[in-house]
């Protein structure tokens, strides 16, 4: 399996999703705040496109933990395709319906920032890093998750569905 094909663009849009999965985790003893219901294990599968046309599968397992009183959420997510896998980590921080915060990929040393709100069950993300930007939609609806992720790089889509297990 190789890692990060395509120049390691794949690994930035992916771990973008993942930047965005974290912000809509919530704790199970959170009944309110912006990650309200989204805290635990989550898995799940999807697809990303790329920009030659091409499609593929994706595995994903994802662990997110609210603290703060709902306010922050620290998230680790894992997933693989056919010709790369990713580990990505974040720490979101909640001021209202405004969000901000990092993540990091370990393996290719990539991290970046993100901003957006939260609330309600969605989470609207801009994500960037050196070279890359992507905006993430996140939507839950009691125990499934939905994410995607568009930009205007090699990778131009990210789309998984995960439920909580």
């Amino acid at each position: 399996m190789r890692f990060f094909g395509r120049s390691g663009l794949a690994i930035k849009a992916v771990g973008i999703g993942a930047t965005l999965l974290f912000s809509v985790t919530a704790g199970h003893a959170q009944s309110s705040g912006p990650f309200a219901g989204f805290d635990g294990a989550w898995t799940g599968t999807g697809t990303v496109s790329l920009s030659d046309g091409s499609t593929e599968r994706i595995r994903c397992k994802a662990d997110y933990k609210v603290a703060g009183s709902g306010l922050n959420l620290k998230q680790a997510l894992h997933c693989a395709s056919d010709s790369y896998k990713f580990d990505l980590t974040s720490d979101v921080t909640s001021q209202g319906e405004r969000i901000s915060g990092n993540w990091s990929e370990a393996s290719r040393n990539i991290f970046g920032n993100l901003q957006g709100t939260a609330g309600g069950g969605q989470i609207e993300v801009f994500v960037e890093a050196n070279g890359f930007a992507a905006n993430l939609s996140l939507r839950t609806n009691g125990t499934k998750q939905t994410v995607q992720i568009s930009s205007k790089g090699e990778i131009r889509g990210v789309n998984i569905t995960m439920t909580k297990s």
